[in-house]
């Protein structure tokens, strides 16, 4: 789960308005009352927080002397609420964010490394998660959050579909890719492949399957002029110059659940969220006719986005133990088999894979096959704010039929637009001139 990271000036005010609102926060992290009990707060987004309460009962019951508050917070305020939460000394213990958020976190000084708590917990091995997901939780070369829960893009695929067009399973190369849509426009689905041109995921994860960096120099500048970036967004545009996908936005789309039963396109980049939605929204007689797989690549199988949610302590939190063994439960194999089933929110650990819902199940096992190719976006916190801006670039591109060189020059102008501070800030730290 990501959201967007607001531009400097934003944050400014955002800062300077948290100040003027800090009086009226409750203070931070938690306290010991005469009875000698704790209070720990954490907090939780969206359907998360939901949850919460029931995911929780376990760990309640093993700590009987802490006293959890959990407050609800929804994804559209989150962002903002944690940075006046942080202006005004009145951050939780723990907290849910996603993983494009940390680095932000972490530039504002806001939350408590884990390595020594990890040192600490054998439970815990980072070999046990995938990853691709547990690099996002590093910066700096330090462990500033635990994953939660993970997510990435695939191919969710008419399968009976496909096996008309003369492919028994979806082949795992761009070429491969391109064949199986040509055989999808000889049955007549004019545009086989759904990409809506409001959604930045598609793009950024053909990006990560080059072996180019999307930024150079530590993050300072934009290298969207590599040619791997080039490579990826000339195929990203060969999807609408050759009519594989329609040019169209997801809002454009009447019912997408819908058309996709209907064969108005055979193939969607999409994430986990949506193996409950087709499961809830198709009919019982078309449940057998479509299917999931990971993501082609240029030479064979490929790489997607390591997105999800992660858990991280704040430097405020006047509990560090107790907020490190809410952690520490949430991260346990059968809590997150409990979540999966409470939300459908896929587990960033290996261990928790191997129970009967998530281990029988071919659509959900392969995205624990793209799980293993995954790769991190640049940890900057101008990151998502950069990847917007890929998007309408991109979106800009398929309607005026800009070239991918052209394109990948006037975005790295624009993204380096956005990291002159980030520039001013390592220069200067480094002492260097340049």
């Amino acid at each position: 789960m990501t959201g967007r990271s607001p531009s400097p000036p934003e944050r400014r005010r955002w800062l300077q308005r948290a100040v003027v609102a800090a009086a009226a926060l409750p203070l931070a992290g938690c306290s010991r009352n005469a009875s000698g009990r704790t209070t720990l707060r954490f907090w939780a987004m969206g359907r998360e927080g939901e949850v919460a309460h029931e995911l929780l009962a376990g760990f309640r019951a093993e700590q009987p002397q802490v006293d959890l508050r959990i407050e609800q917070l929804p994804w559209t305020a989150a962002h903002e609420k944690l940075l006046t939460a942080f202006a005004g000394d009145a951050t939780p213990d723990v907290a849910q964010i996603g993983n494009t958020w940390l680095p932000e976190m972490v530039a504002l000084g806001a939350v408590e490394p884990l390595d020594p708590w990890l040192r600490s917990t054998p439970a815990i091995t980072p070999d046990d998660y995938f990853t691709g997901i547990w690099r996002t939780n590093l910066v700096d070369g330090q462990l500033q959050g635990l994953p939660w829960y993970v997510d990435t893009r695939l191919l969710y695929v008419r399968s009976d579909l496909l096996a008309q067009a003369g492919f028994d399973r979806m082949p795992d190369t761009w070429a491969g890719w391109q064949q199986a849509m040509l055989g999808l426009q000889r049955l007549g689905i004019a545009h086989p492949q759904l990409m809506p041109l409001n959604e930045f995921e598609p793009l950024l994860a053909l990006a990560l399957q080059q072996d180019d960096e999307l930024l150079r120099d530590g993050g300072r500048h934009g290298n969207f002029s590599s040619p791997g970036f080039e490579r990826a967004l000339g195929f990203y545009l060969q999807m609408f110059e050759r009519g594989f996908a329609p040019s169209l936005t997801n809002n454009q789309v009447s019912n997408l659940w819908q058309e996709f039963g209907r064969g108005q396109f055979a193939l969607y980049i999409s994430g986990p969220w949506n193996l409950g939605e087709f499961r809830r929204r198709l009919g019982p007689g078309q449940q057998g006719l479509w299917t999931t797989a990971p993501l082609p690549g240029p030479h064979g199988p490929g790489a997607s986005i390591a997105g999800g949610s992660s858990l991280v302590m704040f430097r405020r939190s006047r509990a560090r133990r107790e907020a490190w063994a809410l952690i520490e439960y949430l991260s346990r194999p059968e809590v997150q088999q409990h979540f999966y089933r409470l939300t459908g929110n896929l587990p960033p650990r290996r261990a928790s894979w191997s129970a009967d819902g998530l281990g029988r199940d071919p659509q959900a096992l392969a995205f624990a096959q793209q799980l293993e190719r995954v790769r991190p976006a640049p940890a900057v916190p101008e990151w998502e704010r950069i990847a917007q801006e890929m998007q309408l670039f991109a979106a800009r591109a398929v309607n005026d039929q800009s070239t991918p060189a052209s394109v990948a020059r006037a975005l790295d102008t624009r993204v380096d637009e956005f990291l002159a501070k980030r520039r001013w800030m390592l220069d200067r730290a480094s002492g260097s001139k340049g």
